[in-house]
């Protein structure tokens, strides 16, 4: 995590300690930090940014109080997750038997990871896209291995990791905090596509065509990929309710 870091000049006219949080907050915007990465110890980020430990407390105190950073006992200071159980926990509950909210929750994936997809294929940095192949291969093997639970998260994750390629902070804000709920949703889903024999196959074809499109700098491509997937699954699920 150095190397996110850069040493920082006493401002004029304004507090060192404001300096200071406005790195710690272009890094999180930048997709350098995400939620739940721990900040270096106070000693060692202190050091990075050449200032005093004093001015760093309050600069990580004022992001604290302002919901940017979580401060963990024994982990020192973590970005902050992104919540909203006042919105996803209704949705969950309505998931559980009610058809036409899992058809919306997929009309919202629609509009969110279309976007995602194609803003990913221009924005998205080699590490972006090392962790969507992740994901996809961890996706895989817990597949091969029996673990529908497993594999359903890492295929929400996947989506997730294309959201945080796109490098939009609102974007990935969104997904970020419904990720309870896509989560789900890709389970309810996976359960009513593997009736199908050619479920697998398609899956992660589909999967890797949405990743190599990133891979390949081409946006029309990757818009392509998600309509091919979410329409698949859409055909899925309509074919188990029937």
């Amino acid at each position: 995590m150095a190397s996110i870091f850069s040493s920082i000049e006493a401002p004029t006219g304004a507090r060192l300690s404001d300096a200071i949080a406005e790195q710690i907050e272009r890094s999180i915007v930048e997709g350098e930090l995400r939620p739940g990465d721990a900040l270096p110890a106070e000693r060692e980020l202190a050091r990075q940014l050449s200032v005093s430990r004093p001015s760093l407390r309050e600069a990580l105190l004022k992001l604290e109080a302002r919901k940017i950073l979580a401060l963990r006992r024994n982990a020192g200071y973590t970005v902050a997750e992104v919540t909203a159980p006042s919105l996803t926990d209704p949705l969950l509950h309505l998931m559980e038997g009610h058809g036409k909210a899992l058809a919306d929750v997929l009309e919202l994936r629609q509009g969110l990871e279309t976007m995602a997809a194609g803003l990913a294929a221009m924005r998205a940095s080699p590490a972006d896209i090392e962790r969507m192949a992740e994901a996809a291969e961890t996706m895989e093997r817990a597949h091969q291995c029996g673990d529908a639970a497993l594999a359903a998260e890492w295929d929400a994750r996947l989506h997730l990791a294309v959201a945080e390629g796109a490098h939009n902070l609102a974007l990935a804000h969104v997904m970020r905090g419904m990720f309870s709920v896509m989560r789900e949703h890709v389970r309810r889903a996976r359960e009513a596509l593997f009736t199908r024999h050619d479920a697998e196959v398609n899956l992660r074809e589909q999967h890797r065509a949405l990743v190599e499109a990133i891979r390949a700098r081409d946006p029309d491509a990757a818009v392509r990929a998600v309509e091919n997937h979410l329409r698949f699954v859409r055909e899925g699920i309509y074919a188990a309710d029937r």
